[in-house]
């Protein structure tokens, strides 16, 4: 039963999401959070290894929580639902492209959806980013969690590097060494 809870739960991910992996984010942690699959903490750190593994994000993220909750069956069930509904649209749309394209209804959904996206995108962002900073929710004493100063210190440095224009592999790459340095040392 819990592979088809994995392949529904993705399922509806997949079909009532638009704008890529990221605008995916809330609804996925609505799921895996509401089905009790993982914490708050385990989701987080399925997407910092989605963020930094090849391939698609969000699919990414279905298949390592799938894996973690049924094995691999779960993993192929979960992926399975997470790209069903795009790949059955995007046979659909490229079926009748031309038609499509033209289409002032499409262009006024898409104009309509656009904004939405962005808001889901910024959603996801905000919450991951409570999650990372203040994982015991909002109060003085994260301030003194050293944590939480190295945390912000790997925040500020790749938004450096990414407005320095250094390649994004590279910040990953040395994000994670200071992860993985920090974590030894304290």
């Amino acid at each position: 039963m819990i592979f088809l809870r994995l392949f529904l739960a993705f399922l509806k991910v997949g079909a009532f999401t638009f704008g890529g992996g990221y605008a995916m984010l809330p609804l996925i942690r609505e799921e895996v959070l509401a089905h009790g699959w993982l914490s708050e903490e385990q989701l987080i750190d399925f997407i910092a290894v989605s963020e930094s593994t090849p391939g698609p994000f969000a699919v990414n993220v279905a298949t390592y929580v799938g894996s973690d909750v049924g094995g691999i069956f779960g993993a192929l069930c979960s992926t399975l639902g997470v790209i069903l509904p795009s790949f059955v649209i995007i046979l659909i749309v490229a079926k009748c492209y031309l038609r499509f394209r033209q289409s002032r209804a499409v262009s006024g959904c898409m104009a309509g959806l656009r904004p939405a996206v962005v808001g889901l995108i910024a959603a996801a962002a905000l919450s991951v980013a409570a999650a990372v900073f203040f994982p015991a929710g909002l109060s003085f004493s994260v301030l003194t969690d050293v944590s939480f100063y190295v945390s912000l210190g790997i925040f500020l440095l790749s938004l450096l590097l990414v407005f320095k224009k250094v390649h994004p592999i590279l910040v990953i790459c040395l994000s994670a060494a200071i992860g993985l340095l920090t974590g030894y040392l304290l």
